[in-house]
């Protein structure tokens, strides 16, 4: 069985990522609590409320993805990467709550609508915030495909549905400006909100796969398949029972080796640390278990 990776220099490239989106969510936060005391936007005030859980999810981003990366103990044979997977859940949950108080306060000001007040102010503060975002989301998003961190991916999701919220409401704001039509800025915040409802359930959902111990992608299994198949051009030896689940950022891969029962100990074991040798080659840090069973 190869070894479980113990936390190496990618963790704290990893945590300068969720740093700068801490960073990326003060700054953006600010901006748009001040938009909206200056324009008494409900749309302003729903996209600030949007960034301060922003800041909140980077913040439980931080933690999982420190705890993901603890070695493996007494109590977690397997490591802690599942804590990712908790971390997009509650990022999920909290988008999905932030929708709902946009929605309620959409409802609230349609009916007891406010003129908006120095518009042309806080669409430049909006729009400054929302740069920040994009960029930072873009970042993040990149990062988290490329080291399998579906912590930094939904955070930069999340970060890119602050984005299309912060457009909607800027659109919504310009809308009122110029057509004096106080009662479409309630209108645009309620389908922002409904807009990212569904971000959020996508994250809660794919979360609640990962610790029901999905497979992994089937891109990389076949990949594994691959790999293995050229291992031996013995008839007699067969690799069966291939099995896989991700947890986090971790892979696992199980398979019985059926190998003629005259064969060495030794002989079959070297023949499972070539399989345990290839998978590493080509999913790197996979975790590999290899059964070896007699063909008698």
């Amino acid at each position: 069985m190869s070894e479980i990776p113990a936390p190496t220099s990618e963790l704290r490239l990893l945590e300068r990522f969720l740093w700068l989106s801490l960073a990326t969510a003060v700054a953006t936060v600010t901006l748009k609590v001040i938009a909206a005391m200056i324009t008494s936007s409900v749309g302003m005030w729903s996209d600030a409320l949007e960034s301060t859980v922003n800041l909140l999810a980077a913040g439980v981003a931080l933690w999982a993805l420190r705890v993901s990366a603890r070695p493996a103990d007494h109590n977690h044979d397997f490591g802690h990467g599942k804590a990712e997977y908790l971390s997009a859940a509650v990022e999920g949950t909290l988008i999905m709550v932030a929708a709902a108080a946009i929605i309620w306060g959409a409802v609230q000001r349609f009916l007891n609508p406010v003129p908006l007040q120095s518009v042309g102010l806080g669409i430049v503060l909006a729009t400054i915030a929302s740069v920040f975002n994009l960029a930072t989301g873009l970042i993040l998003i990149r990062a988290g495909r490329r080291y399998r961190s579906i912590t930094l991916e939904a955070d930069g999701k999340h970060l890119m549905t602050d984005v299309w919220t912060s457009v909607g409401v800027l659109v919504g704001i310009a809308l009122v400006g110029f057509t004096h039509l106080n009662w479409l800025d309630p209108v645009i915040a309620f389908a922002v909100g409904v807009n990212i409802i569904f971000t959020g359930y996508g994250l809660v959902r794919r979360s609640v796969v990962g610790l029901l111990d999905a497979t992994l992608p089937p891109a990389e299994v076949a990949q594994i398949q691959q790999a293995l198949g050229p291992l031996t051009d013995d008839p007699r030896v067969h690799l069966t029972d291939l099995r896989t689940r991700e947890s986090g950022r971790q892979r696992f891969v199980q398979a019985t080796l059926t190998v003629p029962g005259e064969w060495s100990v030794r002989r079959s074991h070297d023949l499972a640390d070539r399989v345990e040798d290839e998978v590493g080659r080509v999913l790197p840090g996979t975790v590999t278990f290899v059964h070896v069973e007699p063909a008698d």
